[in-house]
């Protein structure tokens, strides 16, 4: 069982020909509603992917709290986690996507940022994966409580305590996230993954590169959620004991597999669609 500790959004997408930049208006795209959160990404993106799946966050006592669990009920993720707190709302990202994919997101957390650890002290965890769409103090009384491998994505990027970064087995980033924490991230010895996009991931130990695996070629449509999935999909296969070099490989296939349909949890692919992709890629 893995217990992911994180965030439960709604995400409100925009999808049209370009971004804004700072000050301008774009016209012209069409709107979209897709439960969302990197918490919850990452819980239906490893349920999708073989392993069993307990999540513990909060939304809001709203109508979007609902809309925002839909698919994880949907998709048999253990969510007896989940609270609805009153008098905070769910949380919400606001999404712009380009014509190629590419995207702006700003988060309203709401009812995220109430999770606290005293939330956790008595949740018996397993294997873990958390996210810093909630406190991190709550993060750490859960990674605390986490018995086997505990996979930490540290994004957004900011000040986390030094004993969360000791607890990790795995710290997930891209490359924006491993340039603010810097050689923080290795102080450890915990497996370090950063994403580069389309150019797919490295994993570190000790600072030294141990594997690095490009993405397959896809025809890219949305890349949200992208970044949640290879993090999943990269817990998943370290659990389930696949060699560093097989485990990268499956996570970038997987994360490149989430770039060809829009919506961060409607893109989650299943395990076998990965594997398929993988064989074909790699045979």
């Amino acid at each position: 069982m893995i217990t992911v500790t994180g965030s439960i959004n709604l995400d409100i997408v925009a999808t049209g020909p370009t971004l804004p930049r700072p000050g301008e208006t774009v016209t012209n795209a069409r709107l979209a509603r897709h439960p969302g959160g990197k918490g919850a990404n990452q819980a239906l993106a490893a349920k999708r992917l073989g392993a069993d799946v307990r999540l513990i966050g909060a939304v809001g006592a709203d109508d979007m709290a609902e809309e925002a669990l839909k698919l994880l009920q949907a998709g048999g993720v253990d969510l007896s986690g989940v609270q609805h707190i009153n008098g905070e709302t769910t949380g919400v990202a606001l999404i712009a996507v380009s014509a190629d994919g590419e995207n702006l997101i700003v988060v309203c957390p709401g009812a995220n940022r109430a999770l606290r650890p005293a939330d956790v002290e008595h949740a018996e965890i397993t294997h873990m994966m958390g996210v810093l769409e909630i406190p991190a103090d709550t993060l750490l009384a859960a990674a605390s409580r986490a018995t086997g491998f505990v996979s930490l994505n540290l994004a957004p990027a900011m000040t986390v305590p030094d004993a969360l970064l000791a607890r990790a087995s795995l710290l997930c980033v891209n490359e924006t996230e491993a340039a603010f924490y810097g050689d923080a991230l290795h102080a450890s010895g915990a497996l370090v993954a950063i994403s580069l996009g389309s150019e797919g991931a490295a994993l570190y130990q000790h600072g030294t590169e141990i594997a690095r695996e490009a993405a397959p070629e896809v025809q890219v449509v949305d890349t949200v959620g992208a970044g949640d999935t290879f993090t999943a999909a990269l817990t998943v296969a370290l659990i389930e004991g696949m060699i560093e070099q097989d485990a990268l490989r499956f996570a970038v296939t997987a994360g490149a597999l989430a770039c060809t349909r829009a919506g961060a949890q409607p893109s989650l692919p299943k395990r076998a669609e990965v594997d398929a992709l993988v064989a074909k890629t790699w045979p």
